[in-house]
């Protein structure tokens, strides 16, 4: 197996670009596709303040460091979210990332400054873990970027991600959703830029840039994401892939191109009813938004705390 670019021993193939890659190029590879999605989409310039939400797993981490690599000034922020030594682990995995590169890592730890964690806060509020998790993530990366300054945030999501959810979203058609499917969602008001710009990598791609840099990262499935339906539809499309290479890429990038601006509108409009949480300031769809009844239920308080900066030094 030899290397398209050099023709040296390659390392792995890439088989929707019917292509093998020596180490060398598989890395420049994985440099070129992200600052493609980054031009392609206008997501962010050199000038902007970026900060990447780092969970400790290969996406976010690789994110990071390709951001790093292509000379972006950026951030990382982990979530500490109280799963037990999945969540020790993780905080692990992203302070030594920091640390080993000099990195600005922010952390907010959910028990300890909001008094609940996600398993005991999704039994509260009567929600599963991956909603409760998924909206506390939400509300909290916004308020971090919002109150640091940030001009974006970066997520980790990569192809195969996109991919499950679109799929997912179109079997039910949940148009609200796949109106908000896109690489970027633009900042507006009490809401920063949102950015994937992982949507032309894969995961089998993202742990193999993680190997090849030296990236330690957590290799587990949250222990909370079991019976997750999202799992469910990457298996299925796993399949699909395996017998036509490619499969995923047309699949979201099809509905980039053809589909995703006829969602557009209502969504727009649905956007319009928006107001103030009473409470933390946060846009809301009523008096006080989701995030503050999800503390409410948790822990019969609702208190702000101020995001803790902690600066890594290698």
């Amino acid at each position: 197996m030899k290397c398209r670019v050099c023709r040296g021993p390659a390392v792995i193939d890439v088989r929707r670009h019917n292509a093998n890659f020596c180490a060398e190029h598989f890395l420049r590879l994985c440099r070129d596709q992200t600052a493609k999605v980054i031009d392609e989409f206008a997501m962010f310039g050199p000038d902007d303040r970026v900060l990447v939400a780092v969970s400790g797993g290969k996406d976010s981490l690789a994110l990071w460091d390709l951001l790093l690599e292509l000379g972006y000034a950026v951030d990382g922020l982990y979530l500490g979210l109280g799963i037990g030594g999945y969540s020790d682990r993780s905080g692990e995995m992203a302070r030594a990332f920091a640390t080993a590169r000099g990195a600005t890592l922010l952390e907010v730890d959910l028990p300890t400054e909001y008094g609940y964690d996600i398993p005991s806060g999704s039994r509260a509020a009567r929600r599963v873990p991956c909603s409760a998790c998924g909206l506390s993530k939400r509300h909290l990366f916004d308020k971090a970027a919002l109150d640091g300054g940030y001009d974006v945030v970066a997520t980790g999501h990569n192809l195969d991600d996109e991919a499950a959810v679109l799929f997912g979203n179109a079997l039910t058609w949940k148009t609200e959703y796949l109106a908000r499917q896109l690489p970027v969602l633009p900042a507006r008001p009490g809401f920063p830029r949102k950015v994937k710009p992982l949507v032309r990598l894969g995961e089998r791609e993202m742990a193999a840039y993680c190997v090849l840099r030296g990236i330690d990262y957590i290799v587990e499935e949250c222990p909370m994401a079991a019976g997750n339906k999202h799992l469910g539809y990457k298996e299925a499309l796993n399949l699909i892939e395996e017998r036509s290479p490619g499969t995923k890429r047309d699949f979201y990038f099809g509905f980039l191109a053809r589909a995703a601006s006829r969602f557009a509108e209502g969504h727009a409009e649905d956007q319009q009813d928006l107001t103030t949480c009473e409470r933390c300031g946060a846009p809301a769809s009523s008096e006080v938004c989701a995030f503050c009844r999800l503390v409410e239920k948790a822990t019969r308080t609702a208190e702000p705390v101020a995001i803790t900066r902690k600066a890594q030094a290698g």
